[in-house]
C-alpha cells in the first residue's frame, strides 16, 4: 500500500538521511514489475520491490552506485525481459518489459512525504521534474494516490472475519466489518480493519455504499441473519457480493428468494459458496479462498 510504504521510506530516511527511491512509471506484458511498484535503496538498508529476480538485484546495485554520487536528476530506464532484445535486457526471460523511475531523496523530501501519510487522497506526481514538481510538458510522467481505492465491507465478526480481515490487511484494500452482536471477542481482537461497527442488520444496506469498488462479504452467525442480509443488499450494486455457507443452506436460500419475487439474474451474482474451491478446510484456508477470489475479481477476470 503507498502509505505504507512511504511510512517505510520515511523511517529509512530519517535514520540513513539520503536514498534512492525506484518507481515503477510503466508495464507491459506480463512483466514482474507493475506500474506503482516502488523500492528505496539506502546505503544500508532497502525496502519494497521493484519486481523481482536478477533485474531487482541488479538495479539495487547500480542505486546503490548512485549514492557515491553527490547527486543526480531523476531519470528513467527501461527493462526488457526477453535475451534476445538489443538493448536493456533486464536479465530476466518471463516476457513483458517495465520501465523504472530513478529519484535522489534527501531529507528535503520528509515534508512531501508528511502529506502523503496524513492528507486523505493525496495525489502524487512522479515526472522528469521530480516528485510533486510543478512543470509543464513532462517527457514522462506516473500519478498515484494514496488512497485504498478497493473497499471490503465484511459483514460478520466471528472467527472467518478475523482470519480474512488479516489476509486482506497485506494487501491494497480498506476493510470494514460489521456484526450485529454486542462486545464479541473476535471483532474487539480485529485490530486489521479499518473500521469496525456494531449495527442492527435489518438497517446494514445503510452502512455499506454501492459503487465498483466495493466488495461485500457475507458470513454472519446463521442462515436467518445471512437471509435478512442478502435481501437488503441483492439490489444494490457493487463490484463483487459474496456470501459463506454450504452448498445447501445457500440453494434454500436463494430458491425462497426466487419465490418471493427477487430476481434471478441479481441473485445468480452473488458468489456463493464464497471462495475458490480449494477444499478448504480450516478457518485461515477459507480466509484465503476468499481472499484469492477477491483478487481474482479486482484483477477482471472472474
Amino acid at each position: 500500500m503507498t502509505r505504507d510504504f512511504y511510512k517505510k521510506l520515511q523511517q529509512i530516511l530519517q535514520s540513513e538521511k539520503r536514498l534512492v527511491l525506484m518507481v515503477v512509471i510503466a508495464n507491459e506484458g506480463s512483466s514482474p514489475g507493475r506500474k506503482g511498484f516502488k523500492m528505496v535503496v539506502a546505503k544500508n538498508q532497502m525496502s519494497g520491490t521493484i519486481g523481482g529476480g536478477i533485474m531487482e538485484h541488479k538495479l539495487v546495485e547500480f542505486a546503490q552506485s548512485l549514492l557515491e554520487k553527490p547527486s543526480f536528476e531523476p531519470f528513467i530506464k527501461h527493462q526488457i525481459h526477453d535475451k534476445s532484445a538489443p538493448k536493456d535486457q533486464s536479465g530476466m526471460i518471463c516476457s513483458g518489459q517495465q520501465t523504472i523511475a530513478f529519484y535522489d531523496i534527501t531529507t528535503d523530501f520528509l515534508p512531501s512525504v508528511d502529506q502523503i501519510l496524513t492528507k486523505d487522497n493525496f495525489q502524487i506526481t512522479y515526472t522528469n521534474f521530480g516528485i510533486n514538481t510543478a512543470a509543464d510538458n513532462p517527457e514522462w510522467s506516473f500519478v498515484e494516490t494514496n488512497s485504498l481505492p478497493q473497499k471490503v465491507y465484511i459483514i460478520g465478526g466471528g472467527h472467518v472475519g478475523l482470519a480474512l480481515s488479516e489476509v486482506l490487511s497485506r494487501m491494497d484494500f480498506e476493510i470494514h466489518i460489521l456484526d450485529h452482536r454486542e462486545n464479541l471477542n473476535t471483532m474487539e481482537q480485529n485490530h486489521f480493519v479499518h473500521s469496525r461497527q456494531t449495527v442492527e442488520f435489518e438497517q446494514i444496506d445503510a452502512y455499506i455504499p454501492e459503487g465498483e469498488a466495493i466488495y461485500v462479504v457475507i458470513m454472519s452467525f446463521g442462515y436467518r441473519t445471512d437471509d435478512i442480509i442478502i435481501r437488503r443488499l441483492i439490489n444494490k450494486n457493487f463490484k463483487y457480493i459474496g456470501m459463506l455457507g454450504s452448498i445447501e443452506k445457500i440453494a434454500t436460500l436463494f430458491q425462497n428468494m426466487i419465490e418471493d419475487g427477487f430476481d434471478k439474474d441479481r441473485i445468480a451474482n452473488v458468489y456463493a459458496p464464497i471462495g475458490i474451491q480449494i477444499k478448504s478446510e480450516t478457518t485461515q484456508e477459507i480466509a484465503i479462498s476468499i481472499a484469492a477470489q477477491l483478487i481474482r475479481v479486482k484483477n477482471h477476470n472472474r
